[in-house]
């Protein structure tokens, strides 16, 4: 599969699998919060497919989200939600990118 179009999908669907999640819990500006963490998770989906590093797709995966997924922890204090949730993700990503990105 192309590279962009399965970080489109991977993208959208991390994004949605984050945001989903995150609709019981209470924010202060929840409607915010929801965007930010949909663009974050996003941005994990999307350049995965796309990162060429001399490590196994997986591990790929882990160090892009890791990457991506720190500040956000960083800003919240909200350590592991945020870097479990999106190592897991990052690593299921890498994995599918290694069997199906041409």
């Amino acid at each position: 599969m192309n590279p962009i179009l399965f970080g489109l999908v991977a993208g959208t669907s991390f994004g949605l699998v984050a945001v989903g999640s995150m609709l019981p819990m209470q924010f202060q500006d929840k409607p915010v919060a929801l965007a930010a963490a949909f663009c974050s998770r996003f941005a994990i989906g999307f350049l995965i497919p796309l990162c060429k590093l001399p490590l196994p797709p997986a591990v790929t995966g882990v160090v892009v989200a890791l990457l991506v997924s720190l500040p956000d922890a960083i800003i919240t204090k909200a350590y592991a939600p945020i870097l479990g949730l999106g190592i897991t993700g990052g690593a299921v990503i890498g994995w599918l990118a290694g069997r199906y990105v041409a």
